[in-house]
């Protein structure tokens, strides 16, 4: 799977306490924001 890089604006403070949160989880930031999209296209067809 090919992977792109984005540019995302976000909230400072949201951003960092969501970093934080990851960290303790052992999540990676990005793969989080990677299966929310993911997310909207359950149920459909669509990849």
């Amino acid at each position: 799977m090919d992977s792109k890089n984005i540019t995302l604006k976000v909230n400072s403070k949201l951003y960092d306490k969501y970093r934080e949160l990851c960290k303790r989880e052992g999540w990676i930031v990005s793969r989080q924001f990677e299966k929310l999209m993911e997310g909207h296209f359950e149920g459909e067809n669509n990849e």
